[in-house]
């Protein structure tokens, strides 16, 4: 039994069909990353998993409990960092996390407390009052709730958007310190660095579907060859303009064959009198992937479109 079991899940709201049939199973110790653009989904399945939404069909379980039936096992089971900032302003960091204990029938948690607000750095702030603390601040305290606790299965909606780089480092270690110890870790982000570094298997959702679901390693391997990341000034030629794949910022981001074919690109501009100002080469990453993807999925579903037309 995986720590996630998600079967047949389908989600309306009316006409618009948000979930279609999703099947996935995240098995317990997996860090696991769940992408895809605003819309995609995502936040519907993760309210889904966390009772907080019902499906309109399919079952979900979470640590082999049914998230309806047996919604008090399954609850007790599971963390959720939420994306919204959502906090009591009447009381102190240390009484949130406190009542938080008690919401899980935790009376003598103190101890687990301190630990969580010494790695979340938020002792200093631990007296502090809610509404006295930045977005940042709070942000931690809504990941400190989740885990306070210790549930084997956390899942992370959008944990570091809008948060400064030292959140992120003290964040990902020690959520990768729970992982190591057997905590089951979902993840999504818009992040993509972030979920490349961290996670082993990741699914990638478009309008309400699962388009892909794999290692990390071989979603990577999906794209073949290098990529060039080109700014020049001047008339690019036809022969390079056929290797783009995208423009970001003013450059031409091209998908190569081999790494020998870098010196003939460099060739073609320079004879056609392009003045290269900068120029980067390396392999795909998990965002060249998912861009690809998406375009691949966007393509097959604007063609049955155009055919019934």
């Amino acid at each position: 039994m995986g720590a996630i079991q998600v079967s047949a899940v389908t989600k309306r709201y009316g006409s618009t069909l948000a979930l279609d049939r999703i099947d996935l199973q995240i098995e317990r110790g997996e860090f696991f990353g769940l992408l895809g653009p605003n819309g995609a989904g995502k936040t519907t399945l993760i309210s889904i998993i966390a009772g907080l939404v019902r499906a309109t069909s399919g079952r979900v379980t979470v640590m082999g409990h049914d998230v309806v039936d047996n919604y008090r096992a399954a609850r007790l089971a599971l963390g959720v960092v939420p994306q919204e900032l959502a906090f009591d302003p009447f009381f102190t960091v240390r009484e949130t996390l406190a009542f938080q204990s008690g919401y899980f029938g935790l009376a003598n948690n103190g101890a687990w407390i301190d630990e969580v607000l010494a790695h979340l750095g938020l002792a200093s702030r631990a007296n502090s009052n809610m509404r006295a603390l930045s977005g940042g601040m709070k942000r931690r305290v809504l990941v400190a709730q989740a885990l306070v606790h210790k549930p084997p299965v956390i899942v992370l909606d959008e944990p570091t958007a809008g948060v400064d780089v030292e959140l992120r480092q003290t964040l990902w270690s020690f959520i990768r310190r729970l992982n190591q110890e057997g905590h089951t870790i979902v993840l999504t982000t818009h992040y993509l660095e972030e979920a490349q570094a961290l996670c082993q298997r990741i699914a990638m959702l478009r309008s309400g579907t699962v388009i892909a679901l794999d290692t990390t390693r071989a979603l990577l391997s999906h794209i073949e060859g290098v990529q060039m990341t080109l700014r020049v000034r001047g008339t690019v030629p036809p022969s390079v303009l056929a290797h783009r794949i995208d423009d970001r910022d003013g450059a031409l981001v091209l998908r190569l064959g081999e790494p020998g074919d870098v010196g003939r690109v460099l060739a073609e501009c320079q004879a056609a009198g392009c003045e290269i100002e900068d120029l980067e080469v390396g392999r795909a990453d998990l965002e060249d992937v998912f861009l690809q993807l998406m375009a691949e999925r966007a393509e097959s579903e604007r063609i049955p479109a155009l055919a019934t037309a």
